[in-house]
């Protein structure tokens, strides 16, 4: 039996195990795939000898420091600098980024404008936004708590900044369970109707910052949708009977 997972740290928020799991039962695929929390990276290669892992998946805080651990990256992961997930062949590890995919698709869905966007956060989620937007033309600021290369601090939001990024993007860990009450440092009466809020965080379903984001008048999606377009295309990675790393990740959905 082929045995998959979850790696990061906490990992108590996560749906994979549940969705894999499900997955591998309806497709009469005989596989396990449980959730690894680990502290450090250095337990990563013990970790993948002893439960014999045939891939994983990547999740906060380990998608860009992951890197270093693999022996081939994809073109699109290089350029985001971050991996979500890993497939194990012949004692190799070849990384993807099917956040990516998962964000491209789950946003045509929502957002039909070229107008500006405000990115909240630095991570690497945060890079794979801001890949798709680059992909899409669609300009883009980085909001970060501290001053960085050709971006913002939170501090430095006006008004006049906010309502001219009708498209705003929570990349943070703020607000994901349990820790629900915790919410993007922003002035929400800034926000009205001509803005579309999307948070990468899918539980709870509703945000503290989407709700506060609709109660202004803005449309809102979490990212649930997102969530599971990137495992498809995780799983498809996991399974593909003729696997090399020249798998294109944008032709798995």
């Amino acid at each position: 039996m082929n045995h998959y997972g979850l790696i990061g740290f906490p990992l108590s928020h996560s749906f994979s195990k549940e969705f894999f799991t499900t997955k591998f039962l309806n497709e009469g695929i005989e596989a396990m795939y449980e959730n690894y929390e680990i502290t450090n990276l250095h337990e990563l290669k013990s970790l993948i000898k002893t439960e014999n892992l045939k891939g994983f998946n990547v999740t906060i805080p380990y998608k860009e420091h992951i890197l270093k651990q693999l022996d081939w990256i994809s073109e699109d992961a290089q350029r985001v600098k971050a991996v979500n997930c890993v497939r194990v062949h012949e004692g190799k590890l070849f990384g993807y980024n099917t956040d990516i995919i998962g964000f491209e698709k789950s946003l045509l869905s929502f957002y039909k404008s070229q107008k500006p966007a405000l990115i909240f956060g630095t991570g690497g989620a945060s890079k794979a936004v801001a890949y798709v937007l680059n992909n899409l033309q669609i300009p883009y600021k980085i909001v970060s708590r501290n001053e960085i290369l050709n971006g913002i601090a939170y501090s430095e939001l006006t008004q006049s900044i906010v309502e001219q990024h009708s498209l705003l993007v929570n990349t943070t860990p703020l607000g994901t369970f349990p820790d629900v009450e915790s919410i993007l440092p922003i002035t929400y009466k800034w926000i009205n109707e001509n803005h579309f809020a999307f948070d990468l965080v899918y539980n709870p379903t509703k945000t503290k910052f989407l709700a506060y984001c609709e109660a202004e008048g803005a449309q809102i999606k979490n990212g649930y949708e997102m969530l599971i377009l990137q495992a498809e295309a995780s799983y498809k990675i996991f399974n593909a009977s003729e696997f090399s790393s020249d798998i294109k990740v944008n032709n798995l959905l």
